[in-house]
């Protein structure tokens, strides 16, 4: 169907997150929802929760990443991005992340992250 009678395809996309349940990641005491993921495959949007002393091993960005904190802070060797604020990082920039208090941030991705050392140390 085409013209004026036709149906409206849909813009806005809302997602209930509260109902979205939490994946748990291949590092301890970090999860995530998939908030968005282009048809690719590549950049994605998620919300990710990371327990009071979990760590995100070395990893390469292999495209921009983007993360705003909601509550706790995320660390890493150049600072800290607390609650409320943004920190971004350029693509091929390598570093280890944590949280010592915990935190719930989302992390928007140009492309997925490649990590080099998957043990975490």
């Amino acid at each position: 169907m085409h013209g004026a009678n036709a149906p409206a395809k849909p813009c806005s996309h809302y997602l209930d997150v509260p109902a979205i349940p939490w994946s748990s990641t291949e590092f301890p005491g970090v999860e995530m929802k998939i908030l968005w993921r282009d048809p690719g495959g590549e950049a994605f949007t998620a919300l990710f929760r990371l327990a009071p002393g979990a760590r995100l091993p070395a990893h390469r960005h292999a495209g921009v990443e983007q993360i705003w904190v909601l509550e706790g802070t995320l660390a890493d060797a150049e600072g800290h991005c607390s609650q409320g604020n943004f920190v971004w990082r350029d693509a091929g920039s390598v570093h280890t992340a944590h949280s010592t208090e915990g935190c719930i941030m989302i992390g928007i991705f140009e492309k997925p992250n490649e990590f080099l050392d998957r043990a975490g140390t």
